[in-house]
């Protein structure tokens, strides 16, 4: 699976896909396929506060809940309300399923996380292959 190289990556396994101020956030390829088959997801609501490395909702499969952890800190401005009925279109799609659209308060925060090839390495070395 190739990672989005206009992405940026948490070691946490979530996504950021930031235009300026305004970013799209989900979870990784990696992460949907360790979860196995997705059943709920637990959003946050728009207007809510989220801190970098924070929890803002959680993931469940049928193998386990997964705490989200937010790649930036912002504000909520639009949930992927679709998931609530649908949440196996993570499992389809993990980097286009969206899981929250967020204003970005400080974009300069990105420059930590991760770059595609930089969280490729990771997960191989997480995993070991």
């Amino acid at each position: 699976m190739a990672y989005p190289t206009n992405y940026r990556y948490t070691r946490e396994h979530e996504w950021i896909d930031a235009d300026g101020k305004s970013a799209s956030v989900g979870i990784t390829d990696h992460a949907q396929d360790s979860l196995g088959d997705i059943v709920f997801v637990e959003l946050p609501k728009v207007g809510d506060k989220v801190e970098k490395g924070k929890v803002f909702g959680s993931v469940e499969s049928v193998k386990a809940v997964s705490d989200l952890y937010s790649p930036a800190t912002g504000t909520v401005t639009a949930v992927n309300e679709e998931l609530t009925t649908a949440p196996e279109k993570i499992n389809t799609d993990a980097h286009a399923a969206w899981i929250m659209k967020m204003e970005l308060k400080d974009p300069s925060e990105l420059e930590s996380l991760l770059k595609a090839e930089d969280y490729e390495k990771y997960v191989k070395e997480e995993t070991g292959h």
